[in-house]
């Protein structure tokens, strides 16, 4: 199939695969790696991105607040209403389920506008919380994605101590590239990611896909949120179901959450 042709090309219907089918088995010698990261843990829209994945035997990369269930939760009021949060014995289903579940943060503060200190104190409180609560996590294979994918090269050289990788905006890493080098073999990395908002970003997934698989290669990571109305820049549930089912068609392209291509690295 034409690269270029891709997206606009009328497929047939691709039969469902079980959950036990769900694991990191792609090829090393395939050129494009996609990760679809979803922020924040919307439990309607978290369950449902899981679900779809498992359609087509996929992982979900799913990144959630370490306080957003907690009542005492306030921030984002208009994009992330407490409400709509699931809690840490959802995250540990999907976690069963063969998915991803990786740290967003404490609070999701903006880490760049409080003194750095207190940004430290914030990223570890996170990163233990995930520890204590999150069944098998640990810091080896770990990701922390910053909220607002903000940062500064001081708080992303601390975190990185910390963890296998960071995921921050990709102007702040990518400088003129809209993709991360593929494949990679040492760690820590700095991973940059792009997203669209605040209203329905189907449109720009599209484009941003479209470019990438017709491009030499390389590790494209979009930064999503919830499905349909929920969170900032959403997409809609069909579009990402008829997204994933034409995506697995393309034999040059692996879609694994972050942390599962950074596994799949150290193990070529």
């Amino acid at each position: 199939m034409d690269r270029r042709d891709f997206i606009t090309s009328t497929l047939t219907a691709v039969g469902s695969l079980g959950v036990s089918s769900l694991g990191i088995t792609s090829d090393p010698q395939k050129t494009h790696a996609l990760t679809l990261s979803f922020d924040d843990g919307f439990k309607k829209s978290f369950y449902r991105i899981a679900e779809i994945h498992e359609n087509y035997g996929l992982r979900a990369c799913l990144n959630v607040i370490a306080t957003g269930h907690l009542k005492s939760f306030k921030t984002e009021s208009k994009y992330i209403p407490q409400h709509l949060l699931g809690d840490f014995d959802d995250w540990n289903n999907l976690k069963e389920r063969g998915h991803e579940v990786m740290p967003h943060t404490w609070e999701h503060l903006n880490l760049t506008e409080i003194p750095a200190a207190q940004a430290k104190d914030n990223i570890e409180k996170c990163l233990q919380y995930f520890t204590e609560h999150l069944s098998g996590y640990t810091s080896k294979g770990a990701v922390y994605n910053f909220a607002y994918n903000a940062s500064t090269m001081e708080l992303e050289d601390f975190t990185m101590t910390k963890v296998s990788a960071i995921r921050t905006g990709g102007w702040l890493v990518l400088k003129d590239s809209k993709v991360n080098a593929f494949p990679v073999k040492e760690l820590p990395l700095r991973l940059g990611c792009r997203g669209h908002g605040p209203d329905f970003c189907d449109d720009y997934v599209e484009q941003e896909i479209n470019s990438f698989l017709a491009s030499d290669g390389g590790w494209l990571i979009l930064n999503l949120h919830g499905l349909d109305e929920e969170g900032w820049g959403p997409v809609s549930a069909q579009y990402l179901d008829n997204l994933l089912k034409r995506l697995i068609t393309v034999d040059y392209l692996m879609v694994e959450p972050t942390g599962g291509i950074l596994q799949l690295m150290m193990q070529w």
